[in-house]
């Protein structure tokens, strides 16, 4: 026992004597001003509280000095990012802005096309547009019609085509002198040639009584023309004078001879009177 107390006494020793004597002064005397700190700390007083406060003060002085650099680094770490998310979204949105600006060429080409034939026939379309409110909405299982706050003295029209924004949701069929009727697409008594497009087939667009359309009169191959795995999107053919062609109505379901309108007919509130009238010469 006595040999293994000197061994530890030894190996003490060596290490204190591997360290040069200012290293052994700090050490020795922290640890006497520790000693010191808490012993004075069991008395409560107020020199003691103050030092105790001081050195905490400049702990967290120091500690708050010493995290300035990591800090600064993560803060440019985090800006660095935002940089780099916000570059990827410009780049995203350059394409984008690439791709629309493509397409828009595109339509403007598609409409000087579309207005050099129709001056090479001698056709033109004028239109007319009138907004106006939905005042009634008359849901029955006999008749699908709204009334509207404009008339006659709005110059309101039989025949006139009315939209829910760019959608097509019936026609002018009663007119006041300060309200007018609307026979909507699903009335049992509609009925307005259409196109179904892409395959570029004409139909009949009848109204159900209910919230879709039904296919009628269409030709023979109009099953085997039909590709309902495509989306199949309804307009108006023009055929009759009626309506503009191409206002969109609506889609083609699963089932062949139902369309699902664009525009839910009970949840309308302002609509677009629009008088169409073409002219044109043999």
């Amino acid at each position: 026992m006595a040999s293994s107390r000197d061994d530890f006494v030894i190996a003490i020793r060596s290490a204190f004597l591997s360290k040069s004597y200012q290293q052994k002064f700090s050490l020795l005397t922290l640890l006497f001003l520790s000693l010191i700190v808490l012993v004075l700390g069991t008395f409560n007083l107020k020199a003691v509280q103050y030092v105790k406060m001081g050195i905490n003060e400049i702990a967290y002085r120091s500690s708050f000095i010493a995290s300035i650099p990591e800090n600064y680094i993560q803060k440019l770490n985090i800006q660095f990012r935002e940089h780099m998310d916000v570059y990827k979204n410009y780049k995203k949105n350059e394409l984008l802005f690439d791709e629309l600006k493509k397409k828009q060429l595109s339509n403007e080409f598609l409409i000087s096309e579309n207005n050099r034939l129709r001056k090479l026939i001698n056709e033109s379309i004028q239109s007319k547009d009138i907004y106006a409110k939905v005042l009634i909405d008359r849901d029955s299982p006999y008749l699908k019609s709204i009334i509207l706050n404009k008339g006659s003295k709005d110059n309101v029209k039989l025949g006139m085509a009315v939209l829910d924004d760019t959608y097509l949701v019936g026609k002018i069929i009663e007119v006041n002198y300060t309200n007018s009727r609307v026979l909507l697409l699903s009335d049992l008594n509609s009925k307005i040639p259409v196109l179904l497009e892409p395959q570029s087939l004409h139909a009949v667009l009848s109204g159900s009584g209910k919230n879709h359309g039904v296919i009628e009169y269409t030709k023979e191959e109009y099953n085997n023309k039909l590709d309902i795995e495509d989306k199949i999107i309804v307009y108006t053919s023009g055929y009759g004078g009626l309506f503009k062609p191409g206002l969109p109505v609506g889609e083609i379901t699963e089932n062949k001879k139902i369309i699902n309108f664009f525009s839910d007919f009970q949840q309308i509130d302002y609509v677009k009177i629009v008088s169409f009238e073409m002219q044109g010469e043999d």
